[in-house]
């Protein structure tokens, strides 16, 4: 056990669902500002939204993932309870109060977004908003040449992002370099799903930006297509703690006993009319009964010299009477 899992566990309840949602937020808000201002006014590339992404899962971990082990992602919490690495009560809780971050985090951008005749709000969510088709983010550019996102294509993209992304944060829970590690697989899963479906990774990111964007005039309702975002990460935890599980019981040593010709009393050489032959484990079994017939056999030894040694003195006794 390392010292990140102690120190979480002795923090209360209440310490580790607040640093959930306060990291939640902070990141969300910096992943919003990223795509609405970067792209809109400054016209950032892939590069600046997935390293500013990456930076952001990396500040929020180092900052508060001592209170609360760090997972700031529904997925990865699905994919701790699945592993027994989170108690179901505190993973509920967890994923209750990331999605409450994310979505004070949506609205408080959407507060700060200026707007003009313009330039409007739906100018500045359209590349926040995760989505396929005509909410993908592609969806302009590949429009031109008659192509578009389907879903079948953002499914593939989420779920194959999602497990780089939980599979990366399982292998290293708990540990000095999960920060790093997570910064990693975040900047790698951006700069594959985002100019896909806009990189969700994570349910309460997509679900933050999609309620504050419903109703402000986009081509599609992001909470219409929101279920993908659900969906598509939980099922990219299953698949991790899956095969996380798995590769447990493979590596698992074979406990005693579980021999199958000693099952059920069967023992194969006496079935066979062979002499059944000594090993190691049997030595060290007659290994407590020699040691005891050794002893006794000196127990006896000394007896019977303390006989002869008072045969002796009795003797001598009788002689200096006698004189």
């Amino acid at each position: 056990m390392t010292s990140q899992d102690n120190v979480t566990k002795e923090q209360p309840w209440p310490l580790r669902v607040g640093a959930e949602l306060a990291g939640t937020f902070l990141i969300c808000f910096a992943v919003y500002v990223f795509s609405t201002f970067g792209t809109v006014v400054f016209s950032a590339n892939l590069a600046y939204i997935a390293i500013g992404t990456g930076l952001a899962y990396a500040a929020a971990v180092y900052a508060l993932g001592w209170v609360s082990g760090g997972h700031f992602n529904p997925a990865v919490t699905v994919a701790a309870m699945l592993t027994g690495r989170t108690k179901l009560v505190d993973g509920v809780l967890y994923i209750v109060f990331q999605t409450l971050g994310a979505v004070l985090a949506g609205l408080l951008v959407r507060f700060l977004l200026p707007t003009s005749s313009t330039v409007t709000i739906s100018q500045w969510l359209t590349t926040a908003v995760n989505g396929f088709d005509k909410g993908s983010v592609a969806y302009t550019t590949l429009n031109q040449y008659g192509l578009n996102v389907s879903i079948t294509q953002a499914i593939a993209v989420e779920v194959v992002a999602g497990v780089v992304v939980v599979g990366v944060a399982m292998a290293n829970y708990g540990k000095c370099r999960y920060a790093l590690a997570t910064a990693v697989a975040y900047t790698f899963a951006t700069a594959v799903a985002f100019p896909i479906t806009g990189a969700a990774l994570n349910p309460a990111r997509a679900t933050g930006i999609a309620v504050a964007s419903q109703n402000q005039g986009l081509s599609v309702e992001p909470l219409s297509q929101l279920w993908v975002f659900w969906v598509c990460p939980i099922l990219a935890a299953a698949l991790v703690a899956l095969a996380m599980i798995v590769m447990q019981m493979v590596h698992t040593p074979k406990a005693a006993g579980d021999d199958p010709a000693q099952i059920g009393g069967y023992d194969e050489a006496a079935d066979s009319g062979k002499e059944p032959t000594a090993d190691a484990s049997d030595g060290n079994a007659q290994e407590p009964f020699e040691t005891a017939g050794a002893s006794e056999a000196s127990q006896e030894v000394a007896g019977e010299v303390e006989d002869q040694q008072s045969d002796a003195k009795a003797d001598a006794d009788g002689g200096v009477e006698r004189h």
